[in-house]
């Protein structure tokens, strides 16, 4: 079953035990704020080396490198839509961000996949509709894809937690 290959966990992705974390970036790949920021940092400077080589990555589209000082082997940067209140494709943009994250993680052989909550930052797309793409884009991928094996989302803050919980209470059996 899909459903018990999904995680909920509070905490920091950084420090997250996975063959890929999926790093919810600006277009020029070359760090930021937030979650970003956390894992530029955590990762060391030979992750921005790699990212400027990649030179930048379009709303809805991923791309990977190495994790470089972090635990997982590989970091899956996308970046997802600002949010402009619902009426410039944010929807689908984000859904896309989540199911090319997938992809790469399949096609580089990733067993497990740690996602944050990609666009309900500072980008302000709204949580509870954010969650439910996230988890229903993921809950589709899986049900076509051996790998990942597993995917945990982690939610910097409880509100996001009981968020992503919920989704998954939500879906049919």
């Amino acid at each position: 079953m899909t459903h018990d290959r999904i995680r909920v966990e509070q905490g920091d992705i950084t420090q997250q035990r996975v063959d890929a974390i999926v790093n919810a970036a600006n277009s020029s790949l070359l760090g930021g704020g937030g979650v970003d920021g956390a894992i530029h940092r955590a990762a060391g400077p030979e992750l921005l080396e790699a990212c400027r080589e990649i030179g930048g990555c379009p709303t809805g589209e991923a791309r990977i490198t190495y994790g470089y000082n972090l635990a997982a082997t590989y970091v899956i940067h996308t970046v997802g839509p600002i949010w402009a209140g619902g009426d410039q494709g944010e929807d689908a943009l984000l859904a896309s961000a989540y199911r090319t994250s997938l992809e790469l993680a399949r096609d580089h052989e990733a067993a497990s996949v740690a996602f944050p909550a990609i666009s309900t930052g500072a980008y302000g797309f709204p949580l509870q509709r954010a969650t439910r793409i996230a988890v229903d884009e993921t809950v589709a991928f899986l049900e076509g894809n051996e790998l990942p094996e597993t995917v945990t989302f982690v939610c910097f803050d409880a509100v996001t937690r009981e968020v992503y919980e919920s989704a998954l209470r939500e879906l049919p059996d």
